[in-house]
């Protein structure tokens, strides 16, 4: 049973019906406990099981737009922007991957595709988080050697290997999983999402996308409106984010 958690989102809102408005749409969602707009700060925040990107859908369904500024308690989130390494195409963010623990050893995985051809691909954590020639320089799945059981006819999954997700013939993707492990073990690991679970893999393959797995704000831990390296604020960046198939 997955264990609630909470989520919080920049919301542009203008007045209470914005917030009554919001607040419908995400009571709505199976798995919603709590839901907590503030006004003045723009903010809303969010308790239960549902899907960080089902969240954003909701929110976006009322005709605004949504950006995820934090999940779980401190240390307890990661991110992973997953980009192909092919020099054929011109929009090389294909992917993101939110995570959330909550427990001791259960991590939520939020995996969303945008620009992958159709197909069902596989998700992996990989051993190491050399990206430098894409997933062909990031080495095995994750704990694929304590997996091997002695005296067991069936070796156990690897941790690493975290499911599959179905894209669409629009190029899109998305799956909710759940994992028996802690954000503090993938910090600085590689996630590789591709149509082959094991490798080898292609350097130039536009379908296999990889990114390093980095830590992520915690709830409270990031109210900043205002990026300190570019300058922009988060919705300036969040249309140049979109403009490149970030969603």
């Amino acid at each position: 049973m997955i264990e609630p958690f909470q989520t919080t989102f920049a919301v542009p809102m203008t007045c209470e019906d914005c917030v009554k408005d919001i607040s419908s749409s995400l009571y709505k969602l199976q798995g919603i406990q709590k839901v907590d707009a503030n006004l003045k700060d723009q903010l809303v925040l969010i308790e239960g099981t549902a899907a960080p990107s089902a969240i954003v859908s909701a929110i976006q369904a009322t005709g605004r737009d949504a950006i995820l500024r934090g999940s779980g308690t401190s240390n307890s989130a990661s991110v992973c922007i997953l980009e192909t390494h092919s020099n054929a195409v011109s929009n090389k963010i294909r992917g993101l991957a939110r995570m959330v623990q909550v427990g001791s050893n259960m991590t939520l995985v939020d995996l969303t595709i945008n620009g992958l051809s159709p197909g069902r691909y596989w998700a992996t954590v990989r051993e190491t988080g050399d990206i430098s020639q894409g997933a062909a320089s990031t080495g095995g799945i994750w704990e694929a050697l304590k997996s091997k059981v002695l005296g067991s006819q069936e070796p156990k999954e690897p941790r690493g290997v975290f499911g599959t997700v179905d894209v669409d013939e629009k190029g899109k993707g998305n799956v909710f999983l759940d994992r028996p492990v802690a954000v503090w073990e993938m910090i600085g690991r590689s996630m590789v999402v591709s149509k082959n679970k094991d490798g080898p893999f292609r350097k130039d393959d536009p379908d296999t996308i990889v990114g390093v797995i980095a830590r992520s704000a915690g709830v409270w831990d990031n109210d900043k409106m205002v990026c300190s390296c570019s300058g922009k604020n988060v919705w300036e960046e969040r249309k140049e984010q979109v403009g490149k198939g970030m969603v």
